[in-house]
């Protein structure tokens, strides 16, 4: 009596072979795209963006997002700041001038000088990041928004 033995041969693309090589496949491409940015801005200027991170603080502490936006977001009792440092007769005499003495219906603060020169850095890294001007936006039925004045 004569017994056969049959052997399965394993294929290489068995299902779970094919499903561990995307999952590694899909987690190199994750890990990239998160780790992009770290890699473009290898070239910042640290000394500026720990200054900005202290002027974001500032911000943060004094609630300045209460009244005022950036990129359209936050108060409405003042100016959208996103691009303040840009704007023509806005030099950085005139915005410390306005923070410490207040102007309209804002309120003067009390800032320490380094506390002023934090936050015109964190406003002019902002400016730095693009435009915003929430004049400019159409909001569309699908809950997003389009860019009308394209320059």
């Amino acid at each position: 009596m004569t017994m056969h033995v049959f052997v399965k041969k394993s294929s290489v693309f068995s299902p779970i072979r094919i499903f561990i090589f995307l999952s590694v496949l899909f987690l190199i491409y994750s890990f990239s795209i998160y780790l992009k940015p770290l890699r473009e801005n290898e070239n910042i200027n640290v000394k500026n963006s720990k200054q900005a991170a202290a002027g974001k603080d500032v911000w943060q502490k004094h609630n300045c997002h209460t009244c005022h936006q950036l990129y359209g977001l936050g108060g409405y009792l003042g100016p959208d700041l996103t691009n303040v440092t840009a704007k023509p007769g806005y030099s950085e005499v005139f915005l410390k001038a306005v923070i410490s003495n207040g102007m309209g219906q804002m309120p003067p603060f009390d800032l320490t000088n380094q506390e002023k020169e934090d936050l015109l850095v964190f406003l002019q890294e902002m400016n730095e990041t693009g435009t915003a001007n929430p004049q400019d936006y159409s909001p569309q039925l699908n809950g997003t928004f389009t860019l009308d004045n394209l320059e």
